[in-house]
């Protein structure tokens, strides 16, 4: 589930664990207007099926959900 969007904002949660980097999300999403997208970096081994939940619970669609390195790489879009 890849997307080609440029992100509006990025947000690095590498090294925080759950629920912190959901919640730093759900805060960075507030700050953006509808249609806007945020780029979210995470290495919990959570991170994949808590970011799934996350976009089904809160109607943001999720545009990616990728993995390289031992980190994840998640483009979230603002409903």
């Amino acid at each position: 589930m890849t997307e080609k969007t440029s992100p509006t904002a990025n947000l690095d949660a590498r090294g925080l664990f759950c629920p912190m980097p959901i919640l730093k999300a759900s805060q960075m999403l507030e700050t953006l207007k509808s249609g806007e997208v945020l780029e979210v970096l995470a290495d919990d081994p959570a991170a994949p099926s808590d970011f799934e939940a996350f976009a089904k619970r809160t109607g943001n669609p999720l545009l990616a959900n990728e993995q390289s390195d031992g980190a994840y790489r998640f483009l979230l879009k603002h409903k």
